[in-house]
């Protein structure tokens, strides 16, 4: 599931450069199959609950509960990203070039975000998980510093009040899947 999210970030951070119905096609294929995933595993965890579980076991499907709804979240807020998209498409606007630098830089902060939960949850590796918080926290402290940028590009007129609204938007959209990402380290060190 987080390998499929990881691809659908991947993937939908180009749709700000060039909007592709194929890579848009993808996506949505992804994120059922994420939703499908979820569903299964889901049911397939609450059958091994029945089961007479140890207490260790017991823990183990618990956290494998909670993983998958992360990844999922992951998933959905990549398709809200998505929809950002789509609006700046159909409006046929787009964000400045500054603007542009500072949400690559966002992004890049949080597929790396994306790369640590995933080899967190493949290894078990606690040195991994133990990074991920921090980079959380840039990407909280990054979402803060380009919201007043945002803000000031507006004060000067340099951007539209509808383009700031979806830049916060979507600056918030980014900050949660790092959120998520931090669940997964959080819920995994927890364990």
């Amino acid at each position: 599931m987080g390998v499929y999210a990881q691809k659908n970030f991947d993937s939908v951070r180009t749709l700000f450069d060039k909007y592709d119905l194929k890579v848009v096609e993808k996506i949505n294929e992804r994120e059922q199959l994420i939703d499908r995933l979820e569903d299964r595993v889901g049911s397939y965890l609450i059958k091994l609950n029945d089961c007479g579980l140890n207490e260790n076991e017991n823990r183990s499907v618990t956290t494998l509960f909670h993983l998958i709804s992360e990844f999922e979240r992951i998933g959905d807020y990549t398709i809200n990203i998505m929809e950002t998209a789509e609006l700046l498409y159909e409006k046929e606007s787009g964000f400045s070039e500054k603007a542009m630098q500072e949400l690559n830089v966002i992004s890049d902060a949080i597929r790396e975000i994306i790369r640590l939960a995933i080899e967190t949850t493949r290894t078990g590796d606690m040195n991994i998980a133990s990074s991920v918080e921090p980079l959380e926290e840039v990407v909280d402290q990054l979402r803060t510093k380009l919201k007043s940028r945002h803000v000031k590009r507006l004060q000067r007129g340099m951007c539209t009040i509808e383009l700031g609204f979806i830049f916060t938007d979507l600056l918030t959209n980014l900050e949660r899947v790092s959120d998520h990402c931090s669940n997964i380290a959080v819920c995994l060190v927890q364990v």
